[in-house]
């Protein structure tokens, strides 16, 4: 039996931001270093633990203000939208011939009433292989525009963290994974937000 498709505009996947690429590696790194500044701690004399310098950052809050992810986010937006947009024609079209075999089936001969069948079936495969397709380009787009801000911000990470004679930086952006934060670890976001020219 040919089932009509209900169309959901929830088929695009869109992340609003884009943070990292290997999300497992850098949990590994994350979590590791974590795990070694444990072992410091533990292990270091009080003066050996005044040598060691934390650091702490928000790069969600940071790259939200970066004008460079407002525009990105932009061309994101209009490449989920005309693939959107292609997603609903072929719907249509799809609704269509569908309504037309319902109403005529039984007054089709077996061959025509097959033909049509099949043809439903292949419009459907279509539909789904358009909509997996299109959450993998929307993907690509997303790394392929994010990524440049994100080194930019990584980047600037690094000087401050360079300048200020850091240890380790934490990210503590919602949902990041901290295995430790000092009670002394020193926020350095507004240097890096001034570092990258951003006054807000």
């Amino acid at each position: 039996m040919i089932r009509a498709i209900r169309y959901s505009r929830n088929w695009v996947i869109r992340n609003k931001y884009y943070f990292c690429q290997n999300s497992k590696i850098l949990f590994m790194k994350r979590f590791i270093s974590g795990l070694v500044v444990l072992l410091f701690l533990a292990g270091f004399t009080a003066e050996a633990q005044a040598v060691l310098k934390l650091g702490h950052v928000n790069k969600q809050e940071i790259l939200t203000l970066m004008p460079e992810t407002d525009s990105a986010q932009k061309k994101l937006d209009k490449v989920a939208k005309d693939l959107q947009d292609q997603m609903e024609k072929m719907q249509v079209e799809f609704n269509k011939k569908y309504e037309d075999y319902m109403a005529n089936a039984s007054n089709w001969s077996e061959l025509i009433r097959n033909t049509k069948e099949t043809e439903l079936q292949e419009m459907n495969q279509r539909i789904q292989a358009f909509q997996n397709n299109a959450q993998q380009d929307i993907q690509q787009q997303q790394a392929k525009l994010f990524k440049p801000i994100v080194d930019k911000l990584n980047a600037a990470i690094n000087d401050v963290a360079k300048e200020g004679k850091f240890t380790y930086i934490f990210d503590v952006s919602q949902g990041s994974f901290v295995v430790f934060q000092s009670a002394d670890s020193q926020d350095i976001t507004p240097l890096v937000k001034k570092k990258l020219g951003i006054t807000k």
